[in-house]
């Protein structure tokens, strides 16, 4: 990349964020209600998002071949029973990994 192009790229960068952090603000003052329908979406967009973030996971496990799913299935109940215990969400996700990369390295 020329000079010009990388600072163009870091500029474009750089606007991106700050329209990220400060456009929430500027939409949606302090002063005035939360609109119902972002009420709607901060409460059923999360569980959306990991529901599709399973099934990209799963989308290509063979059950007839290979390791038949056994490592995902051992980490998905894995994420579930920390999940259940804990019910904090970054130690579930990073718990799931954790052990399934472990055993995929390691078993299966």
């Amino acid at each position: 990349m020329t000079l010009t192009e990388q600072i163009i790229t870091i500029s474009m960068v750089v606007l991106g964020t700050v329209i990220t952090r400060f456009l929430p603000f500027l939409v949606f003052p302090a002063g005035r209600p939360t609109p119902e329908y972002i009420k709607y979406l901060g409460k059923v967009l999360p569980p959306a998002v990991f529901g599709l973030l399973v099934i990209y996971c799963l989308k290509n496990v063979s059950l007839f071949a290979g390791s038949h799913g056994i490592p995902e299935f051992i980490s998905i109940a894995l994420v579930i029973a920390l999940h259940l215990w804990k019910r904090q969400m970054l130690l579930s996700i990073a718990g799931g990994t954790i052990c399934y990369m472990a055993l995929v390295q390691t078993i299966f």
